[in-house]
């Protein structure tokens, strides 16, 4: 009898032992990169090459001496959160966040995991960080301040609007940088002294009444605010914009290689190797209070002459001449 007790105890405790090998908390045997992003996975495939460019760079290959474990939020704010929980349920050793909500979520679920951002807000404004130079904490990342660069980019697309006519910009209403992104976006306006009509929006439902009221105000081109979820709602929104007739300014390259007329921003695939190479670095030993936040160098302008054809744009010969990239 105590022999067959003794051989179940062991059954058992091997049994047990197979459980705690497979829970998901459980220590994983290579370092595990959290990728938490605001996008969808479909939408977000630059973006992570980038990423796995810059681990690379810093010596961890994806399946060899480095795994990721990524979570998308499809648009959806109010599930971040839950999807940054259960990366530190996982016991990754480093979060990459992508988009201020996502950083927002991550440094809310630990304070104790590295963070790297990649977003382009002010991060000290936020409260993310003590200052650029020392981050202080467990947060470190890229700031690539494309919410600053709205004058340089409202000043080209007052190039190509009709004088006189209002510039009508979009805002997500659920971006915590829209505040931000207003304040700097009037006073750009008030500077060329052009009127601007804003239209926020609660998701991307609100889109087509949106631009029903920017058509009866008889706006003449459209600043698109830099937003996560403007790239998920991409195809919708440049169709629209197309319908009615509208130049239009976005942060991102991405949209004019999809068929909008202009952007003005950082480069973003030396912007997320830039994050991967971070990541790197503190899985190597780094400290991430120590590592100042990066701020990229190189800008594109990109113009899409095909685009402007269909509009009936005349392109000032100054407007072509500073962009990095005419796709005709």
């Amino acid at each position: 009898m105590r022999r067959r007790e003794f051989v179940a105890g062991l059954m058992g405790a091997a049994a047990l032992a197979r459980v705690a090998r497979a829970q998901p908390s459980a220590i994983p045997l290579v370092p595990l990169v959290g990728v938490l992003n605001m996008q969808t996975q479909a939408s977000e495939t630059a973006q992570l090459a980038g990423i796995r460019q810059g681990l690379r760079e810093a010596g961890f290959v994806e399946g060899r001496n480095v795994a990721l474990e990524l979570r998308f939020a499809e648009g959806r704010n109010d599930r971040l959160p839950a999807l940054a929980a259960e990366l530190v349920e996982r016991r990754v050793n480093l979060i990459v966040a992508n988009t201020t909500p996502p950083a927002v979520a991550a440094r809310a679920a630990t304070s104790s995991i590295p963070i790297v951002f990649v977003f382009g807000a002010d991060p000290v404004e936020l409260g993310m960080v003590k200052s650029f130079n020392e981050p202080g904490g467990n947060i470190t990342g890229v700031a690539f301040l494309v919410n600053k660069l709205v004058a340089k980019r409202l000043e080209l697309l007052a190039a190509v609007t009709p004088a006189g006519a209002p510039i009508g910009m979009l805002v997500d209403g659920n971006n915590p940088n829209a505040p931000s992104d207003i304040r700097l976006t009037e006073a750009a306006a008030v500077a060329l002294n052009r009127t601007l009509v804003i239209e926020k929006l609660a998701g991307q439902g609100d889109l087509e009444q949106a631009f029903a009221r920017l058509s009866e105000r008889k706006v003449g081109s459209l600043f698109v605010a830099p937003n996560a979820n403007f790239r998920i709602w991409r195809e919708r929104l440049m169709a629209l914009a197309a319908q009615h007739k509208l130049p239009a300014s976005y942060s991102a390259g991405e949209f004019v290689r999809a068929g909008g007329l202009m952007s003005y921003g950082p480069d973003q695939a030396e912007v997320y190797r830039l994050a991967g190479l971070y990541a790197g670095r503190i899985l190597k030993g780094e400290n991430p209070a120590r590592l100042p936040v990066v701020q990229p160098t190189k800008f594109e302008t990109l113009i899409n002459a095909r685009t402007a054809r269909a509009l009936g744009l005349d392109l000032p010969h100054t407007l072509v001449a500073l962009a990095s990239e005419v796709i005709e």
